[in-house]
C-alpha cells in the first residue's frame, strides 16, 4: 500500500511525502506474544529484571526488544516481560493530558511489582525519561505517590544498567567505525552520557569517533517531526552534516525515535549510514 501511495503521487498531492519518509516499517512479527514470559539468565544469575516493552515499539521495534533480552540474558540477567503493561504515558504527559498519563502510570504500577525486581529496564530514552518522573503526576504524601517512587526508583535505561552491572559475556570483534548521537531524553532528561559510550567502546574492533554537536537534537522530539516537519528536517540536515564529518559507517543512538529520524536522514541525504541502537551493536557482537 505504501508503494502504491508513493508511486501514484498521492502523497505529494496531499502534502504528506516528507512525513511519510519518517514513518517506521511495521514488523511482520509483533512483540505482544512475548508479554507474560520469563527468559532465564545464561550462566550464573546476576540480576532479575523486568523489561518495559513500550507500545509502538511492540509493532515497529520488536527485534530491538528481542535483542535487549538476548544481551541481558547473556550478561547474567533473568528477564521478565510482565503482562498488563502499557504505554509509558509520555505523549499525554507532554501534552498536558495528565489524567490519561496518570491512568497509564497506574496500569504500569499494577503490571510491574517493583519490589520483585532489581531493576525495570527500558531501551527507549523517551519512555525512560517519563517513567523516571512518575512522581510528578501524583500529589506528595499519597499512596500513589509512594507507588510512583517505588516504580521510578527501579527504572534504568538498558545502557545505564549494563554499564553499572558490567559486561561479562564474551564479545567477538565488529569492524566498524561509528559515531554516537545523544538522545535529548537520555542526555538532557536522564543525565546519561558516558554509559552508552562505555558499552560501545567495550566491543572489540569498534572505532568510536565523536561527531560535532552530538548533544544537539536530531529533530525527532516525539511528534515534533510530524507537527513541525520543516523545522525538524532542517535540524536533521544539520545532524547528517555533523555525522558526515565523523566519517563513520554507522550512527549509534539509544532511542527509537532518534533511530527513525536518523534513518530517514540517511535515506534523504543518501549518506549510506547504518543507524542502530547501542543494544543492537552489543547483540551483533554476541552472535
Amino acid at each position: 500500500m505504501a508503494a502504491i501511495a508513493r508511486g501514484t503521487g498521492l502523497l505529494r498531492l496531499l502534502g504528506l511525502s516528507e512525513r511519510e519518509r519518517l514513518m517506521p516499517p511495521v514488523d511482520s512479527e509483533f512483540f505482544f506474544s512475548q508479554l507474560g514470559k520469563t527468559f532465564p539468565a545464561h550462566g550464573e544469575r546476576r540480576a532479575r529484571v523486568a523489561l518495559f516493552a513500550g507500545c509502538i515499539a511492540q509493532v515497529t521495534f520488536s527485534e530491538l526488544n528481542r535483542a535487549t533480552i538476548r544481551v541481558l540474558q547473556a550478561n547474567g540477567c533473568e528477564v521478565v516481560v510482565p503482562a498488563g503493561q502499557g504505554c509509558c504515558g509520555a505523549l499525554p504527559a507532554h501534552a498536558g493530558v495528565r489524567d490519561v498519563a496518570r491512568k497509564l502510570a497506574r496500569a504500569n504500577f499494577d503490571a510491574f511489582r517493583a519490589n520483585d525486581f532489581d531493576a525495570i529496564i527500558t531501551n527507549a530514552a523517551g519512555c525512560g525519561s517519563t517513567l523516571k518522573e512518575y512522581t510528578h503526576l501524583f500529589d506528595a504524601g499519597g499512596q500513589e505517590h509512594e507507588a510512583a517512587q517505588q516504580f521510578s526508583s527501579k527504572m534504568r535505561d538498558v545502557t545505564e544498567f549494563l554499564a553499572g552491572l558490567g559486561l561479562t559475556a564474551p564479545l567477538k570483534p565488529v569492524r566498524l567505525r561509528v559515531t554516537y548521537q545523544d538522545s535529548c531524553h537520555m542526555l538532557h532528561g536522564q543525565k546519561i552520557r558516558e554509559a552508552p559510550r562505555q558499552l560501545i567502546r567495550a566491543v572489540p574492533g569498534i572505532e568510536l569517533v565523536e561527531m560535532p554537536y552530538a548533544d544537539q537534537c536530531c529533530g525527532s522530539a516525539g511528534v515534533y517531526n510530524v507537527t513541525q516537519t520543516k523545522a525538524s528536517l532542517e535540524l536533521l540536515s544539520l545532524k547528517m552534516e555533523y555525522a558526515g564529518k565523523a566519517k563513520a559507517q554507522a550512527i549509534i543512538t539509544a532511542n527509537p525515535g532518534c533511530i527513525l529520524q536518523l534513518r530517514a536522514g540517511a535515506a534523504i541525504h543518501r549518506s549510506g549510514h547504518e543507524v542502530i541502537h547501542v543494544v543492537e551493536l552489543l547483540d551483533r557482537a554476541l552472535s
